[in-house]
């Protein structure tokens, strides 16, 4: 997930130098401040105000729009949503969850594809054995306090991806944590991203 404030919409940020079709990270990079900003909204619960992340620390925020356009190159849209979908249920991020989940429709997505993702392994037949890989790793590398990443999760997801494809698996499911942590943090409300 991609975010800027209004100042920062016009930036473009391409997936792939050698094309010149623009990456979706352009057009997700609406959320966080400037769909329905809540920066300036009370927290649920909590009565005080959240920064405005991008506005606050623009230097870092523009960091991470460039990490996060760096891991999607060379990846399957549907499977980039897909890895994005799983870690935003796993850390509970409705904002990003939300966001997600329209991507991947307008991009064509399934309903009963999106609505299996949190039961993938007990659907096992709607997704791909690449997909499956990818999805235990999201879930491995997201959960990573509980027990690490197990060698037979590694494994698998490096039988279906050669090194520089998991590397950028790896980095999209890193980016996507750090977008759900930024999200929780600054109070993000699902249902405000208002990128068309």
């Amino acid at each position: 997930m991609v975010m800027t404030t209004n100042q920062m919409h016009t930036t473009t940020v391409t997936a792939n130098t050698d094309s010149t079709t623009t990456t979706p990270v352009a057009a997700v990079a609406d959320g966080i401040t400037r769909a329905a900003d809540t920066s300036g909204t009370p927290a649920a619960g909590s009565g005080s105000t959240r920064l405005d992340f991008a506005k606050t620390a623009p230097k870092v925020f523009r960091a991470l729009i460039g990490f996060d356009a760096a891991a999607r190159e060379g990846l399957d849209p549907a499977l980039v949503e897909l890895v994005q979908i799983r870690a935003s249920h796993l850390n509970h991020c409705a904002y990003c969850l939300h966001m997600h989940t329209n991507d991947a429709r307008r991009a064509g997505e399934s309903e009963d594809r999106l609505h299996m993702v949190p039961v993938w392994r007990e659907a096992r037949h709607f997704f791909t054995p690449k997909e499956r890989a990818a999805l235990a790793l999201t879930e491995a590398v997201t959960l990573v306090a509980g027990s690490g990443v197990p060698d037979d999760v590694y494994a698998e997801a490096a039988a279906h991806f050669d090194d520089r494809e998991l590397a950028h698996v790896l980095a999209l499911i890193f980016t996507i944590n750090t977008w759900n942590r930024v999200a929780l943090s600054t109070a993000k409300r699902a249902g405000t991203d208002t990128r068309g």
